[in-house]
């Protein structure tokens, strides 16, 4: 008996663990602040949205590499999908945002109808914990909830399905929907 609940207390501290980012950040923090040029011309600030709407940032390694464009385009051939709940959502890397490998090309290139953002200097991306030790940022997508906290992050993104999986998470997440 007293084995069995040794290990139901370790696995439960390995998912909690699994669970953090090596920033730290796990689900019910608040989300770190960040104010990240998008492809979109405008300067998207998390705290603009707090109170107002959730919001998604799934973070990306490297624009105009095979897993990066498949993401996008996932994303961007279900936007009206998405769109259909009240979240502001993004596509984000260290990528500089201007150039011919950067994410305003990338965006142009795949038809994306939502922002991506260029974090060159790393900042939000250390905050957020998704870089890796090649410099580039993990595909780990961030869930933040109205009131600015994290409320799930997905690890495992599958680039061919993101679109979907993201309708689904927003959907189990109980995000609000619109009215368009």
């Amino acid at each position: 008996m007293r084995a069995a609940l040794a290990i139901g207390v370790a696995m439960m501290m390995g998912v909690a663990a699994m669970a953090q980012t090596p920033a730290g950040l796990k689900v019910g923090d608040m989300a770190p602040d960040f104010a990240l040029q998008g492809t979109d011309g405008k300067l998207h600030k998390l705290a603009d949205y707090r109170g107002k709407k959730a919001v998604v940032v799934a973070w990306f390694p490297k624009a105009f590499t095979q897993g990066c464009t498949i993401e996008c385009k996932s994303l961007a051939a279900n936007g009206d999908k998405i769109r259909k709940y009240d979240v502001a959502y993004f596509m984000a890397s260290v990528d500089p945002l201007e150039g011919e490998g950067g994410n305003m090309a990338f965006a142009k290139s795949e038809s994306a109808d939502f922002p991506l953002l260029s974090d060159p200097d790393k900042s939000v991306a250390t905050k957020y914990g998704v870089l890796s030790e090649r410099g580039f940022a993990n595909r780990w997508t961030f869930y933040i909830d109205k009131s600015g906290k994290i409320a799930y992050i997905e690890k495992t993104v599958r680039p061919a399905t993101s679109a979907e999986d993201m309708i689904a998470k927003l959907a189990e997440l109980q995000v609000a929907t619109t009215s368009r």
